[in-house]
């Protein structure tokens, strides 16, 4: 057994920030799974991703809940992105076995500072929410958008929130605050998926997740009422914070591998 005495104290801070983050935008990967790897050096990494995969579910579901009691969600759009995300996430997560992964980070790290600049750029990009497609044009945006993202999730996954957020406000016409709490409903069920691998397989501590789940999901509850309470500009501005995060994790990644 590890000695989980501070470990766990400290692991117990860090799902509180990710659950805060990624009841926002997305994103507590960033924090949650950092902390796991180096707080818990001698447990194999597939048990690490679903250890942060149980506690980061928890999280996201507590603040999906408190979206669809506080935000009108947006049905129409989310549940065909929804369907292509669930079956092009899986189906992504096989063919992860035959490519190396490695092969996405330029093209992912490319997209991310596209995503930024656009944002920067657009000043008032998601400060309304003025869906701007028709019903049939949403159906069809919302399959290309779950069988893209959905597929890059199942075989790589970082920033998969973040793209959500920007496809629902840049495509649809989503303000930042609506494009959050669809992405959340959306996320819950694609890593709903995945964990029942990871716990069918005997993949998860629950050992270290039972704790952590309180303060992910604490974190989850927090970052939500704050999202809804302060509106879309407020979304805007963890997004940046998020997006410019990942671009400097994913540049050191690209750096320090050659």
């Amino acid at each position: 057994m590890i000695d989980l005495s501070w470990s766990l104290a400290a692991l117990c801070g860090f799902a509180f920030l990710a659950g805060f983050v990624d009841s926002v935008v997305g994103g507590g990967g960033l924090v949650q799974m950092p902390a796991l790897f180096v707080m818990l050096p001698h447990v194999p990494p597939v048990t690490i991703l679903g250890t942060n995969k149980f506690v980061s579910t928890w999280g996201t579901a507590a603040a999906a809940m408190q979206y669809a009691r506080r935000v009108r969600i947006e049905w129409r759009a989310t549940i065909p992105t929804f369907v292509a995300a669930l079956l092009f996430g899986f189906l992504g997560a096989r063919i992860a076995a035959l490519v190396p992964s490695e092969a996405f980070r330029p093209m992912v790290l490319v997209l991310l500072i596209a995503v930024l600049a656009y944002t920067l750029w657009k000043k008032n990009l998601g400060a309304l929410h003025a869906p701007r497609l028709n019903p049939s044009q949403t159906l069809w945006a919302g399959l290309a958008t779950g069988t893209v993202i959905g597929f890059y999730d199942g075989f790589f996954g970082p920033g998969t929130g973040s793209f959500l957020i920007f496809a629902f406000v840049g495509l649809f016409g989503f303000s930042f605050l609506a494009a959050s709490a669809s992405s959340k409903l959306i996320n819950v069920t694609t890593n709903g998926a995945a964990l029942a691998f990871f716990i069918t397989h005997g993949h998860v501590r629950y050992d270290i997740a039972t704790p952590m789940i309180a303060f992910n999901v604490a974190g989850g509850l927090v970052g939500s009422r704050l999202a809804i309470r302060h509106g879309s500009g407020f979304v805007r501005v963890i997004f940046i914070v998020v997006v410019s995060a990942l671009i400097a994790r994913f540049a050191w990644d690209i750096c320090t591998r050659h």
